[in-house]
């Protein structure tokens, strides 16, 4: 799920079988190699990836993505392996979800539970199967004591014994592996200074580690159940706010809004982009990664600190960044006059009191649509990521107002409108009373997106 980049999730085509198609396959991908080489992810998954026999699958796809410059920290669980150690020695405690109290006897599982993961998966790094991603493929590994951990403590009267929290992530070594080329692994498992062992969540150690690595992206491979929106649809993408509220609502599978929780608190502390996705979906993590809407749920920022409804006081502002763009014939001219009356159909963006960006949404209730105009960044902070702001913005906001289909009319800026999902219609796909208005003369091409 990229911000900048649209592609098709369809199969790679075989070059020989269709080498024109191929190419162009190759050309779309090849945006997100330059847009992502070099950035850090944190990938973290529980031992249920394990249990289920997706490991295999999993790592070769991370070698891809190692092998396209991608800086892989992963982080694993190891929940079910625990719980079935317990078993065999006779223990009826057995892990959930959340905050439970580990014992001695517990710990020792835990550490025979994440040794042998951590040997399942060095060992499948280390595979060079021909006709796989892993082949030819030399990858490093590296694990060890990156991460120094204390005690929860006793809480309403429960001491949770060697239950643990991250109290301090080794950013230099984990900076030393990642330049070197390696993949660092991180175990379940933390370290005081005097020596004692803490069983860690994996959602709070990946969360973490992406804060402190300050992470592109925090991935979690999860078998909860997906998160849906008020249609019944993969709910691709969510501000913080909103995570926050429905969690809160309780609106999510329990299971899931344990790791939305942790994607919400890793963005709230700066990790650019969390994501939420299922293991059982061959490719999940790629599909995620290098097409526009993913797979999964993508926690991003509430922008409410510089992107806001405008005011009566703005519209001197907003008459500044558009007019040049209706000067040249880029935006359809409005007048001082349109903008007051439909002022609160603005949202601007601002910084330090200085308005920079702007757009409008005209609702059309009856037909479940509305335009998207206006779009419009001051040329010194354009190339920021402001424009999609922007747009997510205006798309978080038609949602808000029960619209299906977004649209905007435009003769200049096609492709960038294409290359974030909307789809070429035609006016006669438009509302009956913007049709009516419709500009004949002017020839604007329509592009509609659905929500």
């Amino acid at each position: 799920m990229n911000d900048t980049y649209s592609t098709p999730a369809a199969a790679v085509p075989e070059p020989e079988q269709d080498p024109a198609r191929f190419v162009q396959w190759f050309r779309q991908v090849a945006p997100y190699v330059h847009a992502f080489r070099g950035k850090t992810f944190v990938v973290a998954f529980g031992g249920e990836l394990v249990q289920a026999g997706a490991l295999n699958v999993l790592i070769q796809d991370l070698s891809l993505l190692s092998a396209l410059g991608i800086r892989l920290i992963l982080v694993h669980g190891s929940r079910p392996q625990v719980n079935e150690q317990l078993r065999l020695k006779g223990y009826d405690f057995q892990f959930d979800r959340g905050l439970q109290v580990t014992d001695g006897a517990a710990l020792e599982c835990a550490k025979e539970a994440a040794g042998e993961i951590r040997l399942d998966i060095e060992a499948a790094f280390s595979q060079g199967l021909p006709n796989t991603p892993m082949s030819h493929a030399h990858i490093r590994v590296l694990s060890g004591n990156f991460i120094t951990a204390r005690p929860i403590g006793v809480i309403n009267g429960v001491d949770y014994q060697q239950t643990g929290l991250v109290r301090k992530v080794d950013t230099q070594a984990l900076e030393f592996a990642l330049q070197n080329g390696s993949i660092a692994l991180i175990s379940p498992l933390g370290f005081s200074p005097t020596g004692e062992a803490f069983n860690l969540s994996m959602e709070d150690l990946a969360t973490s580690i992406a804060v402190a690595m300050q992470a592109e992206k925090l991935i979690f491979l999860t078998d909860a159940p997906v998160i849906l929106d008020a249609e019944g649809n993969v709910d691709n993408e969510m501000a913080r706010a909103e995570a926050d509220a429905r969690i809160q609502r309780g609106e999510i599978d329990s299971g899931a809004a344990v790791v939305l929780a942790y994607a919400s608190r890793a963005v709230k502390l700066g990790v650019a982009r969390a994501h939420l996705v299922r293991f059982d979906q061959d490719g999940s993590v790629l599909l995620e990664v290098f097409t526009h809407d993913g797979v999964g749920t993508m926690v991003v920022e509430d922008t409410l600190d510089d992107l806001r409804t405008a005011t009566i006081d703005d519209v001197g502002a907003i008459v500044h960044l558009i007019e040049p763009l209706e000067d040249d014939g880029t935006l359809i001219r409005r007048g001082i006059g349109s903008i007051e009356r439909d002022v609160e159909l603005f949202s601007v963006a601002e910084h330090d009191g200085v308005i920079y960006g702007c757009v409008a949404v005209y609702p059309y209730p009856k037909e479940r649509m509305a335009e998207m105009a206006c779009l419009t960044v001051n040329p010194q902070w354009q190339g920021e990521g402001t424009g999609e702001r922007l747009l997510r913005h205006a798309e978080a906001k038609a949602r808000s107002l029960g619209i299906t289909r977004l649209f905007v009319l435009t003769t200049r800026t096609a492709h960038w409108f294409i290359k974030r999902g909307f789809v070429q219609g035609s006016v006669q796909d438009l509302p009956k009373d913007k049709q009516a208005m419709y500009d004949r003369n002017r020839r604007s091409q329509v592009f509609i997106k659905r929500l």
